[in-house]
């Protein structure tokens, strides 16, 4: 699969599939956004490296652009769930019943997202469907947008950056787009299960008044 995506990397079309991917994987988690942001950035870095005799080619992808992209479009998916969700309907609201584990996220989320714990938001950017629950959770809860857009806004340029800077910064240190990209793509699942991870902890209770 690698080397399928470091031949669409040569392609100006790069930049569409990145933000397509990345608009849909908030309705369908497989999708290999991810890896296509970090094997992306790894194409640049292996261009660009240093002591390289040989012209960066027009066609790789621009670091600056792909993480604008990236991040533009993380955002836009996290709306366009958050406003389907917010509508509501009684499709969604039977999916949402049948799931005991997903009830359990919303109600989780309604609460964090009331004590200001915005950071939820960013956090479960980097956990595996993670952007879903809680795109649709905040939407399901009926949270105003000036509650959540701030922080999805912040979980796509972590989200973006983080997987740009692996993919650029490893391949460099690396030196081998490819094994830059494979332990890159190790990294970013790890991101993910620490994320898991945090969000598994109980919410703190709030102080009593006094």
């Amino acid at each position: 699969m690698l080397e399928t995506l470091g031949s669409l990397t040569t392609s100006p079309w790069i930049y569409v599939v990145v933000a397509v991917s990345v608009v849909l994987d908030v309705f369908l988690p497989v999708l290999p956004s991810g890896v296509l942001v970090i094997t992306s950035a790894a194409a640049a870095a292996a261009a660009g490296a240093a002591g390289s005799p040989a012209p960066v080619p027009a066609r790789v992808p621009d670091i600056m652009a792909l993480l604008v992209i990236a991040t533009t479009a993380s955002v836009l998916g996290d709306m366009a769930a958050f406003r389907l969700a917010r509508r509501g309907g009684a499709r969604l609201d039977r999916a949402i019943a049948r799931s005991r584990r997903l009830t359990r996220a919303h109600e989780r989320l309604g609460v964090a997202l009331a004590r200001g714990g915005g950071a939820l938001v960013v956090i479960a950017r980097f956990a595996p469907a993670g952007r879903s629950v809680v795109s649709l959770g905040a939407g399901k809860t009926q949270r105003e947008v000036r509650e959540f857009l701030p922080w999805s806004v912040l979980a796509g340029m972590a989200w973006a950056g983080y997987s740009v800077a692996l993919g650029y910064f490893g391949t460099q240190w690396l030196g081998a787009a490819w094994l830059g990209t494979a332990v890159s793509v190790i990294a970013l699942f790890a991101a993910g299960s620490l994320a898991v991870f945090l969000l598994r902890r109980p919410i703190p209770s709030a102080a009593p008044a006094a």
